[in-house]
């Protein structure tokens, strides 16, 4: 009987994926988070995952929260494969500079939650595409989509994410903050 409680309290929480190099930074983004038993959400790398469960869950979801979700369509095999060389030759500094251009402009600390990322997540953030029919899909059976975008962001290109999700989402554009909106 214990066990069954602790899984039903588990399914009454609302699922939050997190972003390269990060774990538990859910509370950054307590101002926009719905709270419900039916919502899914993710930060930049954890949006894709928080995406790709909305999609094939089988159970109830309302809203799908996005917070600058990691959008690199808009540029080359060159800068991708740049990335991709500079983890792998000092995973220490890119790392560093990665989480400086995360928090630009504000000097919010967010070392309490980092976790080291590794390169197969790396690879897979900078070559995932976004697919409009599946978003569409999700937003036709009812889903609520909102997508978080900061207009300083350093990270993705702000503009290019909320002209892509702005048919099937709400966008929110956030002036003066980057890409933990802070």
């Amino acid at each position: 009987m214990r066990a069954f409680h602790a899984h039903a309290l588990k399914k009454l929480l609302m699922m939050f994926f997190s972003g390269f190099c990060l774990q538990n930074e859910e509370a950054l983004f307590e101002p926009y988070l719905v709270k419900s038993n039916f919502t899914v959400a993710g930060f930049s790398y954890g949006a894709i995952k928080a995406f790709e469960y909305a999609f094939t869950c089988k159970e109830r979801i309302d809203t799908l929260q996005l917070f600058s979700p990691a959008f690199f369509e808009d540029k080359d095999a060159k800068f991708k494969k740049l990335q991709t060389l500079s983890f792998t030759k000092n995973s220490e500094a890119y790392t560093q500079n990665f989480m400086q251009n995360c928090t630009y402009p504000s000097t919010f600390n967010v070392a309490p939650f980092f976790q080291k990322g590794s390169i197969e997540e790396l690879h897979e953030l900078l070559h995932y595409t976004w697919d409009k029919t599946r978003l569409r899909s999700l937003h036709e059976k009812g889903v609520s989509i909102e997508v978080y975008v900061g207009e300083c962001d350093t990270i993705i290109n702000s503009l290019h994410v909320k002209d892509f999700f702005v048919e099937c989402a709400t966008v929110y554009y956030l002036k003066h903050v980057g890409h933990i909106l802070q």
